[in-house]
């Protein structure tokens, strides 16, 4: 009894001489249920954060991105004349960013810059209007201040084509 009271106390008193770090500090951060992802008005992504256990210091985010983007023509009707000229386009990327926690715990709504994919070399014949029918996305969100991470997707529809 003696000796494992020595023990405890010394492995005590090692742990109080010991400087505290940021990776110690912070081990319990974790991302709650409402962490996750939605499409915008704009077609990007949006990310979701709900986050606790992070500290009281900044935390820095990265989200790595894969979309896949449906673009096509309308006319002044708002129909879809031709069901070939439609383009799909699948892009991916990352963007990083830093949020200010309250009381240990971030949320947050995020943007990602870059989303959707860009309809490149894709144009629409006069009289027609280019337009976003549709896009997905397939995401992680990685806290790499605190070495966590989760997976996130969305997807939203603004145009279904009609067929000919």
């Amino acid at each position: 009894m003696l000796r494992r009271l020595l023990v405890t106390t010394g492995a005590t008193e090692m742990l109080a001489a010991a400087p505290v770090s940021a990776a110690f500090a912070t081990s319990g951060a974790h991302f709650f249920k409402d962490t996750g992802a939605g499409v915008a008005d704009s077609g990007a992504l949006a990310v979701t954060i709900d986050e606790a256990g992070v500290g009281n210091a900044t935390v820095n985010y990265t989200v790595a991105w894969t979309a896949t983007a449906d673009y096509g023509c309308i006319n002044g009707g708002g129909n879809h004349p031709q069901a070939s000229n439609k383009q799909t386009r699948t892009a991916g990327g990352s963007s990083s960013f830093s949020e200010s926690p309250i009381n240990g715990r971030v949320r947050a709504t995020v943007n990602v810059d870059g989303t959707p994919p860009a309809a490149t070399g894709f144009s629409c014949p006069g009289g027609q209007t280019l337009v976003l029918a549709d896009v997905s996305y397939k995401a992680t969100l990685s806290d790499t201040t605190n070495g966590v991470s989760t997976d996130v997707s969305a997807s939203r529809v603004f145009f279904t084509f009609g067929k000919k």
